[in-house]
Parts: C-alpha cells; sequence; structure tokens
C-alpha cells in the first residue's frame, strides 16, 4: 500500500508529464495554508528557468492537465505558481478503508533487520534520578518504533558497572565493615547468600566515598587499588561486587518497571572487561593503534572535517581502559553476539564527539561489519521552570522514584474526584494517566532540545498534554461502548467508513490517513516526536468533529454507521500511537 502523499505526487506528476514537464517536479506536499487548500506543489517554481517559462505558466498547464483527475480536486492557481488542491473525498474514503484492511495500515515495512538499542545507561550503586528520563523513555519508544515497524530489536540497558566507581563503593564498605568475609584473603568458604547492605546504603555510600577521595589522597589511592584488584578478579572483591550488582539491579528493575519500561539484555562494562586485552592487542598488532604520548590511540580525523577530531583513546598513559575503550569491546561483542545490521545509542548529546570516534574506531578497525549502521541518538536535559536542571523542592536533584510518585498523586487527586470510579481503579488509572503525562511530555520534543518538566502543564487535562490525549481516547472508548449497548447496534468492526459530509469529518480523515507515513518518518529518524505532533493534531481535529456533529443522535443509520466505523478506526490508530510512546488509555477518567 502506498502512502496518501506518494499517491498524490504521483498523480501530480502524471499532469506534470501530460503538460510537458517533468514529472518529478510534481512533489505534493501538506499545504503551509490549510485555510487555502489541503496540498501544495511548489514544482512550477522548480521548473521556470528549467523550460525558460514563467512559474504561473506553467502552473496553469499542469492544472488544466488535472481536470480529469479523479484523485485531486478543486486546483487552484496561486501567483507566483503555487499548485493548490484538495484529495478527492471519494478517494481519500477508500484509502481510509484500505488502511484498516492492511497490517499496521498500509505501514510499508520493507525486510526487517536486527537492531540493537543501547539505552538507560544507569550507574549501579546509584539511584535514578530525573536526569535519567529521558535516555529510558526515548530509548523505550524508540525501541517499540521499529518493533512496530518489524524489526527484531534487543535493548540493552549497558550499566555501568565497572572502573573506579565500584572500587570507591568497595573501599567504603571496607572501611565501615572491615570483619566482612569479602576482604579476608585467608577466607575459603561460602560467601553470605544475603547482601550486607541495602540499597539505600548503597546510595549513601558511593557519593559519600566519592567526596572523600576528592580530598584524600591515601583514599582515593586505596580506591584505585581496589579497582584494579576487582578487575583482576580477585575472589573476596570479585564476589562483594556481584552483591552490589544483585542489589542495585534489582532495585533498577523495580523503579523502571514503574516506568514501563523494559530491557532485553542488563549488560554493563564488565561484560566485555575479559576481551578488552585481546582486542587491543590485535589493534596494535594491524598497526591501527600507535602510542601518543604514553596514550594509545587510533587515528579517527577525515579530510572532510568541518573541525578537528581527535584521535580515539584506547588506553590511557597508565594503560587503564576508557569509556571509548569499552564501547568499543562492545561493538565487538554485539556483532559476535547477534550481528546485528544497525546499533543505536541513546545518551546525553554532549557525548557527540565520544560517539564520532567510536562510530569511526570501529568501522576503521574492522571492530564493526561494514554494513552495520551505528547512531547515536543525542537528548537534551530536562529542566526546571528557572531554565535549570530539574530539582527538588529543597533543590537537590529530583529522584526518579518521587517524580513518578508526585505525578501520580497528582492524578489520583483529580481522578478520585469522580465519585463514580472506586479508589482501587481511580489509583490504576491515576498511574496510567501519570505515565502519559511524563511520556508525552517527554517525547513531544526533539529529542536534542532541551525542555521544562512543567508539573502543573503535563498534568492538565487541556493542551498538548498525555492527559488530554487520553481523555480523548477515553471519549471515543464511551461512544463506542454506549452505541455497542445500543438497540440495533452492529459491530463496530465490520462498519464501513463512507464519503465525509462536513469538513470536520474531513480533516479527521486527512489525519488518519497520513498515520503509515508518519511513522515510517519516525522510525527513519528515530523520532518519537512526530508520533506525539501526529496525536495532539488528530485529536483536535475528533474533538472538533465531536463538538459538531450528532453521532450516536444521529437518525439517519447509515450515517450513525459510517461515524462509528470513523471512531474505530480513530481508535484503533490512537492505540497504535500511545503503544509506541509507552503509554495506554484507561476505560474511564
Amino acid at each position: 500500500m502506498h502512502y496518501l502523499i506518494d499517491e498524490l505526487t504521483t498523480e501530480m506528476g502524471k499532469a506534470f508529464e501530460t503538460a510537458g514537464y517533468d514529472p518529478a517536479l510534481g512533489r505534493v506536499q501538506v499545504s503551509a495554508r490549510p485555510d487555502l487548500a489541503q496540498y501544495q506543489c511548489n514544482g512550477a517554481m522548480a521548473g521556470a528557468k528549467k523550460y525558460h517559462k514563467a512559474p504561473f505558466v506553467i502552473a496553469q498547464d499542469v492544472a488544466n492537465a488535472l481536470q480529469a483527475s479523479d484523485i485531486l480536486e478543486n486546483v487552484q492557481v496561486v501567483k507566483p505558481g503555487f499548485i493548490n488542491c484538495d484529495v478527492n473525498t471519494e478517494f481519500l474514503t477508500g484509502y481510509i478503508r484500505e488502511m484498516e484492511a492492511s497490517d499496521h495500515f498500509g505501514l510499508e515495512t520493507g525486510d526487517p533487520k536486527t537492531v540493537i538499542i543501547d539505552y538507560g545507561g544507569p550507574n549501579v550503586a546509584k539511584p535514578l534520578h530525573v536526569g535519567h528520563l529521558r535516555s529510558a523513555v526515548i530509548g523505550d519508544s524508540i525501541k517499540r518504533i521499529m518493533r512496530y515497524h518489524g524489526d527484531t530489536v534487543i535493548g540493552d540497558i549497558h550499566l555501568g558497572d565497572w572502573g573506579l566507581q565500584m572500587g570507591l563503593v568497595i573501599t567504603e564498605l571496607k572501611k565501615r565493615h572491615p570483619e566482612l568475609p569479602y576482604f579476608d584473603p585467608n577466607f575459603t568458604g561460602e560467601y553470605p547468600a544475603e547482601a550486607p547492605f541495602t540499597v539505600s546504603d548503597l546510595e549513601e555510600i558511593y557519593p559519600f566515598a566519592s567526596k572523600r577521595s576528592k580530598e584524600d589522597k591515601e583514599y582515593y589511592a586505596e580506591a584505585l587499588e581496589n579497582t584494579h584488584r576487582l578487575q583482576e578478579k580477585e575472589r573476596g572483591l570479585y564476589a562483594l561486587w556481584q552483591k552490589i550488582i544483585d542489589v542495585s539491579v534489582a532495585d533498577l528493575k523495580k523503579n523502571y518497571a514503574r516506568l514501563d519500561v523494559t530491557f532485553d539484555l542488563w549488560n554493563g562494562e564488565s561484560t566485555v572487561n575479559d576481551l578488552i586485552p585481546g582486542m587491543v592487542d590485535r589493534l596494535k598488532k594491524e598497526g591501527y593503534a600507535y602510542e601518543s604520548e604514553g596514550a594509545l590511540v587510533v587515528d579517527v580525523a577525515e579530510d572532510s572535517d568541518a573541525k578537528e577530531i581527535p584521535p580515539c583513546m584506547i588506553l590511557k598513559s597508565d594503560g587503564a581502559a576508557l569509556y571509548t575503550t569499552t564501547d568499543l569491546a562492545t561493538i565487538e561483542d554485539r556483532e559476535a553476539r547477534y550481528n546485528p545490521d544497525a546499533i543505536v545509542y541513546v545518551t546525553d548529546k554532549r557525548q557527540e564527539l565520544h560517539f564520532i570516534q567510536v562510530f569511526r574506531a570501529a568501522k576503521k578497525c574492522h571492530l564493526a561489519d561494514e554494513n552495520c549502521t551505528l547512531s547515536h541518538v543525542g537528548f537534551g536535559t530536562v529542566n526546571g521552570k528557572d531554565g535549570h536542571a530539574f530539582k527538588t523542592r529543597e533543590g537537590g536533584v529530583m529522584r526518579l522514584e518521587t517524580l513518578i510518585t508526585d505525578i501520580d498523586q497528582a492524578m489520583y487527586d483529580k481522578i478520585s474526584s469522580n465519585p463514580d470510579i472506586p479508589e482501587d481503579e481511580a489509583k490504576t488509572t491515576a498511574h496510567q494517566v501519570a505515565l502519559a503525562a511524563i511520556k508525552y511530555g517527554d517525547l513531544q520534543n526533539q529529542p536534542a532540545k532541551d525542555y521544562i518538566f512543567d508539573t502543573e502543564k503535563f498534568t492538565s487535562f487541556e493542551g498538548n498534554t498525555g492527559p488530554y490525549l487520553l481523555y480523548t481516547m477515553v471519549r471515543i472508548k464511551s461512544i463506542l461502548h454506549r452505541y455497542a449497548e445500543s438497540e440495533g447496534a452492529k459491530d463496530a468492526a465490520k462498519l464501513k467508513v463512507a464519503s465525509p459530509i462536513s469538513k470536520a469529518e474531513t480533516n479527521l480523515m486527512l489525519d488518519l490517513s497520513g498515520f503509515n507515513a508518519m511513522m515510517d518518518e519516525a522510525y527513519r529518524d528515530f523520532a518519537p516526536n512526530r508520533v506525539c505532533a501526529f496525536l495532539y493534531q488528530a485529536a483536535n481535529d475528533f474533538n472538533s468533529f465531536y463538538h459538531e456533529t450528532k453521532i450516536l443522535a444521529e437518525p439517519d443509520v447509515q450515517k450513525k454507521e459510517s461515524y462509528i466505523a470513523l471512531l474505530k478506526v480513530t481508535l484503533d490508530i490512537f492505540e497504535a500511537c500511545t503503544a509506541v510512546l509507552g503509554f495506554t488509555a484507561p476505560e474511564r477518567m
């Protein structure tokens, strides 16, 4: 099934050809002036120089050729040479029906790919805070969009579970509990099944240890030594590290579950630690890596670079590995295990240079297959109303679980005011709406943009918000439910959309007809914000249609059944959109 905009472009191209011009000039786009027309073509301006004619003359020739079209109608030429037009309503109706009958509403999926998405990226022994929101929410949505497109997608959290931060935690644990068997080099028995700390203990220990290491040189040196001993897998420290991982991961899973964000792999930097020595040796032997000021580097600069791209450092002068080392080893490991067609990284946009270096090194050193696409989706920061990093009222970094709890409570306060909704249902519904508020509030922005997290705005049932979209979907569900219970009701899934009668109905159908092309763009550009923009526009047009139209009270049975069919496809498409954004609509609210 072709996308509607492509169908219109083909029709316009035929008219250009009939009029004696290049059909490639017939590119149709949504009108910049919807008050004048639904679509426009600017090809006459592009053809003016080629054909040495005024663009108005070319446009008029094409308009004359379109008079016989049964796809485009109301064709008008506007100086200096714009071609404005509408889609024929019968053709539009047939297109909506074809979408209904097609898988994924006519989305062209092509050959399915194997894709790994690297997102989340939290450090163990630290609580999730609001800064972790974007990687989780954007990465999870991109994963859902790619799966909707038919790809096999593997989500990897890529934990920060190795390196100095682990040495710091272990050092402080030893200071506080030197009696633990993990620190006894002569201990040969079984280590305790229970961890000697809680997640709350770890969350207090890491910042304490980090601060002390900056003030105490001996403490810092001890932490470095413990990091080295851990990486050498000394029995006691490695067993203690496993306990740190188990406690941290259990807490991370609980918090990500509240966001309805999932991962297929819970790998970390430690996963590839044993692969690094072999990789480094190979890069040396094959001549890709060389020493520079004591460090081991790979040149990644290219002649076309507009700015300087420094060499990619593989090992520091003291022989220590870096994030680049781990990322390169991870790419090599993923190639060996999954042979992916693409790997997508969702991280802070300030890491752009890092990934330019890593991607180029991976290709140059043949760690990544030449056909594997490596992409970085960089995101901006979450700020408060003051334009600075989002914080608690006390000025501290907002924990993610606190943010979710606060939004849950705000939505519960609103929903529980409805006396018809029992308390248990109100709590469940409140969390559904809270997820929509949080995720839509984030995803409606282009990933690279910073945005302000405005709790009052995001939890509103009006405006461009998640709750507004859910309220619209609940409204549709209510109408369909009441229709199903009415006398003479038919199965809504078997009803067919008829040609639109009003402008509001036409606008809604036009919105829906663009779903498949929009979803393709969201897939291609890693852009959940395209889905949000589509949803908001369609929700507004649905509500205009709803307020102008007697749906259940319509006396003409055929009209009523057409309205119900339109509502059914609207809800189905809305549910597909919210599913890839990572939230669902309740039955009532």
